[in-house]
């Protein structure tokens, strides 16, 4: 196949006119002859979104531990442009967590051997966000189950998983954080999150080996000019990446501008963070067990506090550009390289390079999706 006719996303982070060649499912160097031709009418062509930080959407929920709700989530983040998932867990019993665990690594077995369906994107991992927080940060956490970090629990989760927890959120000041970094920092990205570690005690677990910051400025004590915390100490931290949630509603503008500024765009992750509601209308919704309320694009419990977002990953990347005054070129890079590259998927995902998946979406000038290829394939919509 050969997409002409279009803005192409290269590995330099610049959009350049040309062609696209796709050959089995994967990006090529060169056409291959009588390749069937596609006219890109001048789209932005980059690579299919990775979002390694969200709960659901159209009305299902990770946490279901349903191969059949993956699935529907996998189809309407492939409708929109994410082509690859990492789905994040809440803090919950621990009996559900297992079941969690093994309903994703059947998923994903049935994934790899092609029995799964068609057009939906990949789950390439899952971020297994609690139960190792803080009570005093837990937002929408539920604060019964929240437990002090556990190497035994975590490697039978992962076990479970068939190996695709990527991510394991910790607060580093709590109950042998410190011990648990230093068992698994080589085995999975460890990420500070639901914390109120200060800087000593942050930076600590950025020295011995955390690297990762879960929703900055999110659950976690604010930058202070005395007290700069998890955001002064991850700043610090030349190789600590950080999520941002641009929807609108977690972060001001303004401190995404100067998020970017502080960290440098090669750090910064956009993630979604979205909930069941994401796809849906306004209305009364779950997440991890609490009723949430969902009005617009905000998503809150009972007491005000904010309960993931209601957008997904396509539509924070749109909101950063177009309201926040981030560079398309930057942004892409934020939500497609940055992520593949922390999950160590970047061998397959996150740009256009010759022997990658061909996973590829179309935007037009709006940064409205035109059309989405997963290995090559045009999803149906």
């Amino acid at each position: 196949m050969v997409i002409k006719n279009v803005l192409v996303y290269g590995e330099d982070q610049v959009f350049t006119e040309g062609e696209i060649y796709i050959k089995e499912g994967q990006f090529a160097a060169e056409a291959s002859g009588n390749d069937e031709t596609v006219d890109g009418e001048g789209c932005f062509a980059i690579p299919g979104l990775i979002d390694i930080h969200f709960h659901g959407c159209v009305g299902d929920d990770f946490c279901d531990a349903s191969g059949e709700a993956i699935g529907r989530m996998a189809e309407y983040e492939a409708s929109s442009g994410i082509t690859s998932i990492c789905p994040a867990t809440m803090t919950l019993e621990e009996k559900q967590l297992h079941e969690i665990m093994s309903t994703a690594g059947d998923y994903r077995k049935q994934e790899k051997s092609g029995a799964g369906e068609e057009g939906r994107a990949k789950l390439v991992g899952i971020n297994m966000e609690g139960p190792f927080i803080s009570a005093k940060k837990k937002g929408a956490q539920a604060a019964d189950h929240i437990r002090p970090c556990s190497v035994p629990l975590y490697r039978k989760l992962q076990e479970e998983s068939g190996g695709l927890i990527r991510l394991v959120d910790i607060a580093p000041e709590t109950e042998g954080a410190m011990e648990f970094i230093d068992q698994v920092k080589d085995e999975t990205v460890i990420s500070i999150a639901h914390t109120t570690a200060d800087y000593d005690t942050a930076s600590e677990a950025l020295a011995r080996g955390a690297s990762h910051v879960t929703h900055l400025y999110n659950a976690m004590p604010p930058l202070n000019h005395r007290d700069p915390g998890v955001i002064g100490a991850a700043r610090d931290a030349e190789n600590c990446h950080v999520e941002l949630i641009c929807d609108g509603i977690h972060i001001h503008p303004a401190v995404v501008r100067a998020t970017f500024e502080m960290f440098g765009a090669e750090r910064v992750i956009l993630i979604s963070d979205s909930m069941r509601a994401t796809g849906l209308t306004d209305g009364e919704y779950t997440l991890g067990g609490q009723d949430v309320y969902v009005k617009g694009a905000k998503a809150t419990l009972a007491d005000g506090t904010i309960a993931g977002s209601a957008t997904n990953l396509m539509g924070c990347l749109r909101r950063a550009v177009l309201d926040m005054e981030i560079p398309l070129e930057t942004a892409v890079g934020c939500a497609t390289a940055n992520p593949a590259r922390e999950i160590g998927i970047y061998d397959r995902c996150g740009s256009i390079t010759p022997g990658k998946d061909a996973d590829l979406v179309l935007l037009d000038k709006d940064l409205q999706v035109k059309a989405v290829y997963i290995n090559g394939r045009k999803l149906v919509k």
